[in-house]
């Protein structure tokens, strides 16, 4: 397991956290309650292995993280009875991540709750400025490995 000293996210790992509400651990991922929630029931996923963002993710790592938030989200959903859910991973600053160890967020959410929306309601990019962005996606995509 790689780990990193000064990750939070790691001294749960290693059971070195004390305040931590744990709620699932295996031979890949930990899952936990985060000290401040955004809603009840709100879970964190992350893998056992340092790993700082979803650009450094392999996809074996990927594949068990997936399935253990899948399994986890349907014990959310049966424990705390949410009208929906959020499944939420961020990268970088910009994007809000603030402790950069990859994590996934599993948050139930409720018709008043406090967290709102979390789409702009409406955005201004021109069809050209879309079609850029399709293109050179596209063009990225393009060279990747089929599998």
């Amino acid at each position: 397991m790689v780990t990193s000293e000064d990750c939070p996210f790691c001294e749960i790992v290693q059971r070195d956290g004390p305040d931590v509400r744990e709620l699932y651990r295996d031979e890949h991922v930990v899952a936990f309650f985060p000290l401040e929630p955004a809603t009840l029931g709100h879970t964190l996923v992350v893998p056992r292995k340092h790993i700082p963002d979803i650009w450094a993710l392999d996809e074996d790592t990927a594949a068990h993280l997936g399935r253990a938030v899948v399994r986890l989200s349907q014990a959310v959903r049966t424990a705390v009875e949410p009208q929906g859910l959020n499944i939420i991973q961020s990268n970088g600053e910009v994007a809000t991540q603030t402790i950069f160890h990859l994590h996934v967020h599993i948050v139930p959410r409720w018709e008043d709750d406090a967290i709102g929306r979390i789409w702009p309601p409406e955005t201004r990019y021109s069809e050209s400025e879309k079609d850029h962005a399709w293109e050179r996606l596209r063009e990225e995509i393009r060279k990747m490995p089929r599998r």
